[in-house]
């Protein structure tokens, strides 16, 4: 199982909301690039960057920060928040990043999607974050009626590799993931099941890689010091 320490982006600094709410936002760095060293010298390969501006207004603003923190660290770079146009994507990919998270998109623009899978294939990841039950859009300020079940079966048969599924419910709450969820979707699926939401403990790790879960993204455990990653890390292999 993959690894992935997250950072979230607002203004060029490193913060965590809570359930998703803008409203309740830390930062806990201006420098992020350092802590994504910090995450390599734990033994991560792999990190989630997250362009919160974006995800809430279908732009950039944190572009040059983002590629800091992957042409710093060197580390293997997934990058999701605001893709919305082919554009976008290019865009992050022709400067260097490893993937390119869909999130609103996915769900909205098939069209994108599919273009977007035709040309980068592996490369196109989709975010499925989920709040009481649907899939939430536009930075989590807005659900929708689409259910978890009924867009994964969309994207299986879309032939979307890798899927990030959130609960937004556990997500910054440090009281544990929903490990029956992605229990359930590692075995109904074919694809590459990330887990994200609540990961807050070394037990979360152990019995997340045991179901077969392609990767787990750690957040605001570890800007906490509710998690020793270098532990997780060892865990995870």
């Amino acid at each position: 199982m993959i690894l992935f320490p997250a950072i979230d982006l607002y203004n060029g600094c490193a913060v965590r909301l809570l359930h998703g709410d803008y409203d309740k936002m830390t930062v806990y760095s201006n420098d992020p690039a350092q802590i994504a060293f910090d995450f390599k010298s734990c033994g991560a390969e792999a990190i989630h960057v997250v362009d919160l501006q974006g995800a809430r207004d279908g732009t950039t603003p944190n572009f040059d920060t983002v590629l800091k923190i992957k042409n710093e660290s060197g580390l293997f770079c997934e990058i999701g928040g605001g893709v919305r146009s082919m554009q976008v994507i290019e865009k992050y990919l022709d400067a260097g990043l490893d993937r390119v998270i869909l999130g609103t998109s996915a769900l909205k623009d098939t069209d994108l999607l599919l273009k977007a899978l035709d040309k980068y294939g592996e490369k196109i990841a989709v975010g499925a974050d989920i709040k009481n039950g649907k899939i939430a859009v536009k930075g989590w300020l807005e659900s929708s009626d689409t259910d978890i079940y009924t867009f994964c079966d969309k994207m299986q048969s879309y032939g979307v590799k890798t899927l990030i599924c959130t609960d937004i419910s556990t997500d910054g709450a440090l009281k544990g993931t929903n490990r029956a969820l992605y229990k359930e979707l590692t075995a109904k699926y074919g694809m590459d099941i990330t887990a994200s939401g609540g990961v807050s403990t070394l037990e979360d790790i152990k019995e997340l890689k045991a179901c077969g879960c392609y990767g787990a993204i750690i957040g605001r455990a570890y800007y906490e010091k509710k998690i020793d990653l270098r532990k997780a890390a060892e865990i995870s292999v």
